[in-house]
C-alpha cells in the first residue's frame, strides 16, 4: 500500500527569489512579497456522498467506500484547487505524498475562472 521512504535530510533554505523582469504592461512582479503567505494544502484520498441516515449510523469500525479505486493517484489541492497528483508513502511513522504529476500552469489558471 504505502511505500517506506527515508526521512528527508534538512537542506539550506532556497536563495531569495529575484524580482521578475517587467511584464508586458510594465509592472514588476516581486515574488518575495508573497513567499510567506500560508496556503491550505489538502491531499484527497477520495469522496463519497451519503444520506444523513447513513452518516448517523456510522460508528467505530464502520467502513466508508470512496469513489476512487485502490491504486489511483491522490489529488493534491491548494486552497481547494487541484495542483498535482501523487501516491501515498510512509516517512518513518507518518504519511506523505510523492508527487507524480503537476497540473500544467495553463490548466491551473483555467480552473481559477
Amino acid at each position: 500500500m504505502a511505500e517506506e521512504v527515508p526521512e528527508p535530510t534538512p537542506t539550506a533554505p532556497p536563495p531569495p527569489v529575484a524580482a521578475r523582469p517587467p511584464s508586458e504592461d510594465g509592472a514588476v512582479a516581486n515574488l518575495d512579497l508573497i513567499l510567506d503567505v500560508p496556503l491550505a494544502v489538502t491531499v484527497e484520498l477520495g469522496r463519497v456522498r451519503m444520506p444523513i441516515r447513513e452518516l448517523l449510523a456510522l460508528g467505530a469500525g464502520s467502513v466508508i467506500e470512496l469513489t476512487k479505486l485502490a491504486g489511483e493517484p491522490l489529488d493534491v489541492l491548494i486552497n481547494g484547487k487541484p495542483v498535482a497528483h501523487g501516491e501515498a508513502v510512509m516517512i518513518n511513522d507518518k504519511f506523505g505524498v510523492r508527487l507524480t504529476e503537476i497540473v500544467s500552469p495553463t490548466e491551473r489558471v483555467e480552473r481559477l475562472r
